[in-house]
């Protein structure tokens, strides 16, 4: 998405944990595309970050026209077979600290002439999903807080749009230790460059959805049809695991 942006000549504001990680992509931003790519290395799973971040922009002095929440990460396993804490750090990266970003910078997207906001959901969104329970509410949180913001802000110049990929070959896998499931992921998952073109895109065009893929449109469409205890057997049954 930063590549994406980069190629429109926006300049960048990126965040995450890994200050060497952030270091390079923030050059290679810059040298392929002549733009400038400030960086701040923090953990959106503290309380505090969001405020952090708000701050660093007020410091700075940027003008924020596009906001993208797109961190998040999934816990696998049963509800009760993972610690509280787990859990919890979860929810805040994946919904705590969005809406916490997007409270904070909406008076800095307010001062543009147009702006956006990007929330990045999941095909997960539209169906419970058992052993990946809170990840899928998590989501499900953000896909109908986008929905309703986006409502209340339909007659400002901030448009926002709510992005729900299935499957895409990023590191999320490994992240949340769902190897059993790889050779899915790899068969059915999107690349990300792909996802994120789609995105932003459509985020220019004020789309308040996107599902990226076919497939993922007609599985999620799927869902408001077939009775929900079927939609919940097929997602369990392909996300269990070999807990007891």
């Amino acid at each position: 998405m930063a590549h994406a942006l980069a190629s429109r000549k926006y300049n960048l504001l990126l965040v995450a944990r890994s200050e060497e990680e952030l270091a390079g992509i923030s050059k290679e931003l810059s040298s392929r595309w002549q733009v400038k790519a400030a960086y701040l290395a923090i953990d959106l799973s503290l309380p505090e970050a969001a405020a952090k971040v708000y701050e660093w922009c007020k410091a700075g002095n940027y003008p924020v026209s596009v906001l993208i929440n797109n961190a998040g990460y999934a816990v696998w396993g049963t509800f009760a077979s993972r610690s509280l804490e787990e859990h919890q750090q979860m929810i805040r990266v994946n919904a705590e600290t969005p809406v916490a970003l997007c409270h904070y910078m909406l008076p800095l997207l307010q001062q543009q002439p147009q702006s956006y906001i990007l929330n990045v959901s999941s095909t997960a969104a539209y169906q419970a999903v058992s052993t990946l329970a809170l990840y899928a509410a998590s989501k499900s949180f953000i896909l109908l807080f986008s929905r309703a913001l986006r409502q209340e802000l339909k007659h400002s110049n901030v448009s926002v749009t709510c992005l729900c990929p299935g499957p895409v070959k990023t590191n999320f896998i490994n992240r949340a230790s769902m190897q059993a499931i790889q050779a899915t992921a790899d068969k059915y998952g999107m690349m990300p460059d792909t996802v994120a073109a789609i995105a932003i895109r459509g985020m220019f065009r004020k789309k308040s959805e996107i599902i990226p893929g076919a497939l993922n449109v007609v599985s999620a469409f799927l869902t408001r049809l077939v009775p929900k205890s079927l939609v919940e057997k097929i997602a369990a049954d392909l996300y269990k695991t070999k807990e007891k």
